[in-house]
């Protein structure tokens, strides 16, 4: 049985493929089991994990050492949960914290609900736009808004990630 000395108690790891490329978060016992069998090798670290004859680094983020072919996904729609983590809770127009969802182009003129037209807004700029068009209020964005890479379990994952998973997250 394996304890944990000094462990960051998320309990969650981000697994990539062989390519770097995110892939699910597992849980810790998923994580020790794939590292033991020689299926993933650890990356990034919090603490070590102690046995009665082996002690292992606790991981929190994991590559697969084989590369694992991923079917081509759907695009995963925007949600409210989701965009608000891509945009780190930060409005989009103003920079203050965000509590809303803003369609840039608004979907009465046409625009669609989609990754590049959907941006993090607080209630203020979101009420303030309303239904306008950013060249027409003289406003500008202060980034792309762009569809993250990774998995839906990713994506949903995002809500609380671990600061070590960040570099691995970057679309």
């Amino acid at each position: 049985m394996l304890v944990a000395d000094e462990v960051r108690p998320s309990g969650r790891a981000l697994l990539l493929n062989a390519s770097l490329e995110p892939l699910c978060v597992v849980s810790r016992k998923r994580a020790v089991v794939l590292v033991l069998t020689g299926k993933a090798t650890v990356l990034e670290a919090a603490g070590v994990l102690r046995s009665e004859r082996a002690a292992l680094p606790a991981p929190v983020v994991l590559s697969l050492t084989r590369y694992v072919h991923v079917p081509v996904r759907r695009p995963v729609t925007p949600t409210r949960r989701s965009v608000l983590a891509r945009d780190d809770h930060r409005c989009a127009y103003c920079g203050g914290g965000a509590d809303t969802i803003d369609h840039v182009r608004p979907r009465s003129r046409g625009g669609a609900h989609e990754w590049t037209n959907v941006v993090a807004a607080c209630v203020r700029c979101n009420h303030r736009k309303a239904d306008h068009l950013l060249h027409e209020i003289g406003w500008e964005l202060r980034f792309t808004p762009r569809q993250p890479r990774g998995s839906v379990a990713v994506l949903d994952a995002l809500a609380s990630t671990d600061p070590a998973w960040s570099p691995y997250l970057v679309a």
